[in-house]
Order: structure tokens, then sequence, then C-alpha cells
């Protein structure tokens, strides 16, 4: 069989059948650090695609979250029950380091872990349980928060507890900013800010607040009783879920929302009652903190999406090699091998290129990057969380299509993935909120000739090639464009930006894959033609694709 261990593999262990991710991380991390979240990675990936893998099929079929309202006295307690097989994941997720490490040491290397390394585990993770990913990007965004803006009485409140891998009780977080009146204006919030002393208390209501009734501290986003109305009168509040005694912090939880998908999230109504809160920075900088928080969160978002791409294209490649029809396996048949390498080259290049921008987010939270490193980073970060969102329905789409009536079947996985994929174009910002923050960046910062010098050095370093010279005259065709929107006025440039963006990406991903074609050859020659051919060149037909002419070796 043309898949059998690639099938193997893909079964008993997401990270050890994954060249790439083996590869862009032996050349990012040190040697010591490769060859620990080598032996992490290994043990995390088995993990994953076994057991944790069996209890995200449960959670999300019969072991949802349930709001207990009320005890038996009739008091409301808004306890959210969740089941024992999602508690362990909890445990063992975090207990990798999977957010503690980014912000304390690892002891067997004596310094601390990175954000590469922590979203090489997210991807794992998301492979088999994305809607878990969801607490887990909002814990990582409650530890950026509390460890970069925080004053040193709140941050040691709380951060040890929202790092914890199992030497002390764990605290998960949340990010509340969604109110009934807003949504993503959230300059129109309401929920205020009381003086009660040093601190604050809170009064109003989040209308969509997931990890609800799971966390131990929320970053909640209110309005002092003086503050200016719009988005700058924002501040920043540390919440804690519970009292020092155990009961409710002045917050009741409404509902729970039905969602569609990430069903092992509880996402719900939060109502503020006088919750005990600290402030976390600078008052007046609330909205611009978390703002800085959701931009990791994108990331996250983006990581989460390849790990259901990744799944996605598995599942579809290991139902065609098994699969027979009209006397052949589907693999014999010409456009199911244009189909699985078309993925197969999408997905690799992604791959490759979250992690290219991962690398500089991980320079932008060290403090080492400059202020056109920072802006660059945001843009990337916008363009990815974007493709990368659509890319993951896409992907779970053609994964059910390969299956046939089977891949709408909820014995298979696809149905999970495809609801699971769908939210991930909604948080963190929709193609709209997104293509706004690309006005914002070219108008404010002149972002568009960052980018265009960046792609063009590269570009520049690489050996003469006709794939080059391609991509020499995509960059000449998307300056034009870029120059272009510049000088448009800003409601035509909300027109144009979501397409424009989608130029931007893939002529992005197009260099990341002639460096990475040009550094390791082989296969990711292979996968560079695939890609720049299905993105940019015209073909005759009846002329033979790439996708086809290389599917054995790609999938042996």
């Amino acid at each position: 069989m043309v898949l059998q261990q690639a099938e193997k593999e893909a079964l008993l262990n997401f990270f050890e059948g994954d060249e790439t991710l083996q590869i862009l991380l032996k050349e990012t991390l040190s040697e010591e650090f490769y060859n620990y979240a080598h032996k992490e990675l290994m043990s995390f990936g088995k993990l994953v695609a076994n057991e944790i893998d069996e209890r995200a099929r449960h959670t999300d079929r019969e072991g949802q979250p349930r709001l207990e309202k009320y005890d038996q006295y009739g008091d409301d307690v808004s306890t959210i029950w969740v089941n024992e097989g999602y508690k362990k994941t909890v445990a063992e997720t975090y207990q990798t380091g999977i957010v503690g490490y980014v912000h304390k040491e690892i002891p067997e290397l004596g310094h601390k872990g990175n954000y590469v390394y922590s979203f090489a585990q997210g991807y794992l993770l998301s492979q088999a349980e994305p809607g878990f990913h969801c607490p887990v990007t909002l814990t990582q965004a409650t530890a950026y928060l509390l460890d970069h803006y925080a004053s040193d009485e709140v941050r040691e409140k709380f951060l040890p507890h929202v790092c914890a891998t199992g030497d002390i009780p764990l605290f998960e977080g949340a990010t509340f900013l969604t109110e009934r009146q807003g949504g993503s204006d959230v300059g129109a919030n309401l929920v205020e800010a009381v003086a009660d002393g040093e601190n604050y208390r809170l009064y109003g209501e989040k209308y969509f607040a997931s990890n609800v009734g799971m966390c131990g501290v929320a970053m909640v986003l209110a309005r002092k009783e003086d503050a200016m109305s719009g988005s700058r009168g924002l501040s920043l509040f540390a919440v804690p879920w519970h009292k020092e005694d155990g009961t409710l912090n002045g917050i009741q939880v409404r509902r729970l929302k039905d969602k569609l998908g990430v069903r092992a999230v509880p996402s719900g109504e939060v109502e503020f009652d006088g919750a005990k809160a600290y402030l976390v920075g600078d008052p007046t900088k609330g909205f611009y903190y978390m703002m800085e928080a959701l931009n990791l969160s994108r990331i996250c978002n983006a990581v989460a999406s390849l790990g259901i791409m990744r799944r996605a294209l598995n599942e579809a490649t290991m139902y065609a090699e098994r699969r027979n029809a009209f006397g052949q396996r589907l693999t014999a048949f010409p456009m199911i091998r244009e189909t699985l390498s078309t993925l197969k080259a999408k997905l690799e290049i992604e791959l490759v290129t979250v992690f290219d921008m991962a690398n500089g987010y991980d320079k932008v939270t060290a403090g080492n990057a400059t202020d056109q490193e920072i802006i660059l980073n945001r843009l990337k970060i916008a363009l990815l969380k974007k493709e990368a969102a659509e890319q993951a329905i896409h992907f779970t789409h053609e994964a059910i299509e390969m299956h046939g009536g089977n891949g709408y079947i909820e014995d298979f996985v696809t149905p999970r993935l495809l609801r699971d994929a769908q939210v991930l174009t909604v948080w963190e910002g929709t193609a709209n909120i997104l293509g706004m923050e690309l006005v914002r960046l070219v108008n404010k910062y002149d972002a568009h000739t960052l980018f265009i010098a960046e792609l063009t050095a590269r570009l520049t370093n690489l050996p003469e090639s006709k794939w080059k010279n391609i991509l020499t005259n995509v960059l000449v065709k998307v300056t034009r464009n870029l120059t272009a929107f510049s000088k448009l006025a800003s409601d035509q440039q909300t027109i144009e930006a979501k397409q424009l963006m989608e130029e931007m990406v893939v002529l992005y991903e197009g260099v990341v894959a002639l460096e990475w074609s040009t550094t390791h050859g082989g296969r990711y020659k292979q996968l560079m033609e695939i890609f720049i051919q299905m993105n940019w060149i015209e073909r005759e037909v009846g002329e033979s694709k790439s996708s086809v002419v290389y599917f054995e070796d790609l999938f042996h």
C-alpha cells in the first residue's frame, strides 16, 4: 500500500510523521532546546493522537459542558460541569508547559521556552481538540497581559497559577470583551468599574465569554466612572472567578451558548454584580493592551487552523487509500491525486509561513524587534489569520467530499472538523475586521512599503530560476496594487482590502516556498512547483500538472 506507513504514523503519533514541523523546529531552536522539544513533542503527539482524540470525540457528542445554575438551597452557584476526560486533557496539556514555559524556566533546560515551541504544541493539540485549544489560547493571552502589563503585586498574585505546570493549582485564563450592544465595536462597551479602595468592583454583563466558569482569572475590559467614551476610556482588569473562600466573586453565568462547533469550550453570558477587580497597567490603555493580546490570539487561531488542515488532509488521504471504486483505489485516479497534492502543497507551505511569522513574534515579545519589524509582524498576523481560517474550512470540505456520504456521518471525525473550523473565521476578527487592520496599518504606518521591501530583499537573495522570475513578476503586480490602494479614500480601501490581502498572503507564502525549495530541495521543490502552478501559471487544457506527476513522491 502506497500510504501504509504514513497512515500508521498519522494514527499513532501526530508529531512523528510531520517532517516539516521537525525541520522548522530544528532550524529555529538551539540544539539543546530542539532535543528537549523533540522528546516532549513525540510524547505529546502520541497522547493527542490517541487518548486526547478519543476524549474530544466524547466531549463533542455526549460530554459537552453544562451550566449548573443553582445548588440544592436555590442559591446561584453558576458552576460549569465538564466531563472527567476533559478534565484529564486540561491537566495533561497544561503540564506540558504549553502556556507556562513561555513565561518561566523549563527545569530540564534552565531557561524559558518560547512561542514557537508553544505553537508547535498547539498545532498538535488542534489536530484532535481544536475546541480545547480555545481555552489554551485564552490562557496564553491572560499570561501575556499579566506578564507584560500588571503591577508586581497583581502579577505575583495570578501569573504563577496561570502558568502552572502541575506544581501549583492552575488558573485557566479568559479574555472578556464582547457586549451585546458592541460586538466588534468594543468602544461601545458599558461594563462599569467602580473604585473600592485600592481596587474596583465591576457591574454589567459580557455577552460572549468563552471559558466561562472554567477560568480562574479573566481579563476584562471595563469603563471607570470618570472615563471618556469610546475605546480610549476602557481599562483592563484582572477578575478572579472565585473569592478566597471559594464562593463566586460577584459573578453569575446567565446561560451557556449552544454553539455549532468547538463544543468543548463553555461560552456563555456573564453578569458582574460587584465583582472584585484588579486594575492592570495604565487605566487609559486597556484597549491597547487587549489588542496586543488579540495579536497573540490571532496567531493561535492560525495555529488551530493549521491543525485542522493537517487532520483533514490525513483523514482524506487515509480514506482515499482504503476506498475502492470502479475496481481501483481512489488514489489511482488522477483527479484524486490532484486534490490531495494541492492540499498538501498548501498545508506544508502555509505551516512553514506561519512559523516564519511566529519567529518574528518571538522577537517582538522579547523586546528585540525594531518599530518596523513590529508593524510588519502585525501585518503578517492579520494576513495569515485570515488565510489559515478560510483554508481550514476549505480543507474540511474537501475531506468530507473525499469520504462521500461517510464524510457527513458522525462516526468519522470530518463533521466535527468542519464545525470546529467554521468559527475560526469569526473568532479574533472576521475577514472584514482584518481588512480594516490592513487599512489602518497602511494608512498609519506605511506597512505596505515594509512588506514590499522585505519580500524584495528575500527574493533578491535567492538564485535565479524561472520560479523566481514568476514570483518577481507577481511582486511587481502586488506592489502596483498596494501603491494604488494606499492612495484611495478609506471607504474605497475597505472594498479592496480583502482581495488585496489574498494577493499578499499567497505571494508571501510563495517566497517562503521558494526559500525552502532552495534550502531543502527534494519534495519541497515539488511542493513549491505545485504551489506556484496552482496560483500563477496559466496552463493549456490537457497539459500535465505537477500535482499529479509528483503524487507518488509526495505521499510515499
